[in-house]
């Protein structure tokens, strides 16, 4: 529970640009900062943007402790970004990121204003809901697969059960040669993530209680367990306004910046 994080004693690398408002943008697994390169190119003439780079990505430090990590520990970290920007603040969130985006709202209420969240992984409460089986089977066999690989230490293969899960079949064996070996790296990290995002101890109930402007993106090719998570956090989110792109996937944020970016600066004009 958030009560027994201590503060971070490590700071992550931030990217930052623009003036004005501030807006923070929480990045997916095996991704980093630079996700978000061409959304701060298009918000920072009227926004300030900061961009952190969550443990063990781009050029922010592992996770240092022996202790399973939490998504409230991912919110300690970023905590130097959360008092640099001007509040109140925009979370903007991208899997991973959008579950760290919706706990610094419950623990830090008064700097959030809004929150744009593509497709949150938080797969507690479809734990919560049911027990296997229910919507998060498939990643929870697709992350079986990763740590057994893992465990052959095959980064490859590990990479590619991941990767595929959440872009289709395939979607490895295309990745450019020269970005595997960052995304392979950042995969070691699978075990860790999947236990934050499915023990995270906050009850569906707890997001009655975000009541700010909440723009809620899906893919219409994504998997069936974040169209679960959505099918539970949509109506327990008082002010949710869902945006499907059809003909988009998990991974829109980063396959098709140019779309969800426009859906996100039009989003911010309203607020």
């Amino acid at each position: 529970m958030a009560s027994s994080v201590e503060p971070s004693s490590v700071e992550p690398f931030i990217r930052e640009a623009g003036n004005g408002p501030g807006v923070v943008c929480i990045h997916s697994n095996a991704s980093s900062s630079s996700q978000w390169r061409s959304l701060m190119d298009l918000l920072a003439p009227r926004h300030q943007v900061l961009a952190p780079d969550s443990y063990g990505s781009g050029k922010s430090p592992d996770w240092h402790s022996d202790r399973v990590i939490s998504l409230a520990d991912e919110v300690a970290l970023i905590e130097p970004v959360l008092t640099r920007a001007t509040a109140p603040l925009v979370l903007v969130g991208h899997s991973y990121g959008g579950s760290v985006a919706l706990k610094a709202a419950l623990m830090h209420p008064a700097r959030v204003r809004a929150l744009v969240l593509y497709e949150p992984t938080l797969f507690a409460v479809l734990e919560a809901e049911k027990p296997s089986p229910n919507q998060a089977d498939g990643i929870r066999h697709a992350v079986s697969a990763a740590a057994e690989a893992l465990d052959r230490n095959d980064l490859d293969a590990a990479a590619e059960a991941f990767i595929d899960y959440w872009m289709g079949a395939g979607a490895w064996a295309a990745t450019p040669e020269q970005r595997k070996p960052a995304i392979a790296a950042s995969v070691g990290n699978v075990r860790r993530w999947a236990h934050a995002l499915m023990t995270e101890p906050t009850p569906l109930a707890a997001f009655a209680a975000l009541k700010v402007p909440v723009l809620y993106m899906l893919g219409g090719r994504s998997p069936e367990s974040a169209h679960g998570v959505a099918r539970l956090l949509v109506p327990a989110l008082p002010q949710a306004e869902v945006l499907t792109f059809d003909k988009l996937g998990h991974m829109g944020p980063i396959t098709h910046p140019d779309v969800v970016n426009a859906a996100i600066a039009s989003f911010l004009d309203r607020l």
